[in-house]
């Protein structure tokens, strides 16, 4: 994406976590309702559960996926681990295992809700 009318700080600083998210933000992005649990609850594994959220409500929030899908803060993944009733959410580490994962997860989220990238066509 062209991004000669940011600034060099505003540049840096898309598309990526800029500290923790506000009470409210966290309220408003990383509330998992019903469809969302359910959504979350087809994937096996505590660590796919969560890494599926954090990709869902970090897409909702950022506009964007990271490519570390797992490079978020830790109120996030905690705010995530206590909605899902996951006990350690430590378990996010095994999430980095297997990279097929976060891209098949990537796909089916962009297909579930209508997020598009805008590299491809007809965005691009």
């Amino acid at each position: 994406m062209p991004a000669e009318f940011l600034t060099p700080e505003q540049a840096r600083r898309y598309g990526r976590y800029n500290g923790d998210p506000a009470p409210a933000q966290l309220a408003k992005y990383f509330f998992l309702d019903g469809n969302d649990r359910a959504e979350v609850a087809s994937h096996r594994g505590t660590h796919n559960r969560l890494g599926y959220a954090i990709q869902l409500c970090t897409v909702r929030f950022l506009g964007t996926f990271l490519p570390e899908p797992t490079d978020v803060p830790s109120i996030v993944v905690k705010h995530l681990a206590e909605q899902l009733e996951i006990p350690d959410a430590n378990c996010l580490g095994q999430y980095r295992e297997r990279l097929a994962t976060h891209h098949t997860h990537v796909r089916e989220i962009r297909e579930r809700h209508g997020y598009r990238d805008f590299a491809e066509e007809p965005e691009h």
